[in-house]
């Protein structure tokens, strides 16, 4: 069977609830190898919810779809503050990416509690300001910044993670909306021991099973090496 837009390997899922420090409840879904320990964990962050974004835009989901079995990687995702989604509503009212901050502590705490190993954060547009403005205040092992906007980071926020001691990675796509190469560089120099990854032929939205490969590849290379190439058939090989 090839890999694509729909495949959901085997994995252990489960509804997962997160609590925030000020006292709302989110919805969530924590996705785990069926056969084995995870060797690191995803932490979604997803796009802007006013704009559609929620736990499953299509590369949280594929994520989760895939990267249990193929990568041996668990994979968090929830919807922030005031998001839905066909798991639920998130309890709330989105934030602008401010209070949201709770939600991203909710996560870690709950990334904790489970002792889940090795958490890198994952955002994909609005996803990415939450991660910059919020990351930096938890033991991650790495951020994964999928087409970031810069639209909410402040320049002081971004300047927090020149000091970084983890691997930061930007996906820049050729053909973004928001923030293309070139001036990603020039932004991203406040933080120069961040990534920029230009990706040719790629869009703000990541669309097309070409743009999810190289995707995921880029996220495994960082969190899981040791699994590439990922098959693109199952059961694998």
């Amino acid at each position: 069977m090839e890999i694509r837009a729909a495949v959901q390997l085997p994995a252990t899922r489960e509804e997962v609830e997160l609590h925030t420090a000020d006292g709302l409840t989110l919805v969530g879904e924590l996705a785990t190898p069926v056969d084995r320990a995870p060797v690191a964990t995803l932490v979604t962050l997803h796009p802007l919810p006013t704009a559609g974004g929620f736990m499953d835009s299509h590369i949280l989901r594929k994520a989760a779809g895939r990267l249990p079995a193929l990568a041996g990687v668990a994979v968090l995702r929830f919807n922030t503050r005031g998001t839905s989604s066909p798991r639920g509503t998130s309890e709330g009212e989105f934030g602008d990416g401010v209070t949201e901050r709770a939600d991203v502590a909710a996560a870690m705490a709950f990334v904790r509690e489970r002792g889940l190993p090795r958490p890198w954060l994952v955002g994909w547009s609005f996803g990415t300001e939450l991660a910059l403005k919020h990351g930096w205040e938890h033991e991650v092992a790495g951020v994964i910044l999928l087409s970031p906007p810069l639209h909410r980071t402040t320049p002081e926020e971004l300047a927090r993670w020149k000091d970084a001691s983890v691997p930061v990675v930007a996906l820049i796509p050729e053909h973004d909306d928001f923030l293309r190469p070139a001036e990603a560089v020039e932004r991203f120099a406040a933080a120069p021991n961040v990534e920029v990854v230009p990706v040719e032929g790629a869009k703000h939205l990541w669309v097309g099973e070409q743009q999810t490969r190289r995707v995921l590849d880029e996220i495994v290379s960082r969190v899981a090496p040791e699994a590439l190439p990922l098959p693109t058939t199952w059961p694998a090989g």
